[in-house]
């Protein structure tokens, strides 16, 4: 049965934000006056955003990692987040899945402001029925699968009719706790397990949609 709903993991399913992130510590070493301890690489990328600051700086003092986070977090609300690309095929899944009448939600870990700053600059934000963050939420969404919750209430969505795409195992459990069927982005970062996707393009024929 075709989705009435699909729900989006956002970095690493839709979106590569590797090169904003590494622009963004660049911009804050270079605010900061801090230097690197380690190359600027995508390895970087992954652990909470503290252990990476140390890992980067090469440094456990707390104050200094959290004057480079405050640093990094300005620099990619500023600018960095304009350098965030879309992974091949995604835009044609989206406007496809748009166009069939299925609604679009995402839902992510990242701050609501550069998430909605980074659909506007890739011009997705039409596609989208909502777009929640756990930030978005007063109070915050204790976890991921607490915000799947809420999406599911708030838009009376049917757990046998909506879906749930990422990359990462939380997504897995988020669609799993909520009863959703999960599909896992192998195109990204994460290992989730769960009915693994190659590209884009197969969630369209999955969702029995036709889209070039």
């Amino acid at each position: 049965m075709s989705p009435a709903a699909i729900l989006f993991d956002f970095d690493g399913t839709l979106i590569d934000s590797a090169p904003s992130i590494l622009a963004s510590f660049a911009a804050a070493l270079q605010h900061t006056g801090l230097k690197a301890a380690v190359p600027l690489t995508p390895s970087l990328i992954g652990p909470p955003l503290l252990t990476t600051v140390g890992t980067l700086l090469g440094t456990d003092d707390e104050p200094t990692r959290q004057r480079f986070a405050a640093a990094f977090r300005e620099q990619y609300d500023l600018a960095g987040y304009r350098h965030t690309v879309a992974y091949d095929g995604v835009p044609a899944l989206l406007e496809g899945l748009h166009e069939a009448g299925i609604h679009l939600y995402i839902v992510t870990n990242k701050r609501i402001l550069p998430t909605l700053r980074i659909l506007d600059h890739l011009g997705w934000r039409d596609w989208f029925k909502a777009v929640y963050a756990l930030d978005a939420l007063q109070p915050p969404a204790a976890n991921k699968p607490a915000l799947v919750a809420t999406v599911l209430t708030r838009h009376e969505l049917a757990a046998g009719r909506t879906w749930m795409v990422g990359d990462s195992e939380e997504d897995r459990r988020s669609a799993e706790t909520n009863g959703l069927r999960f599909f896992a982005a192998q195109w990204g970062y994460g290992s989730a397990g769960g009915a693994g996707l190659s590209k884009p393009a197969e969630l369209t024929l999955a969702a029995g949609v036709n889209h070039p």
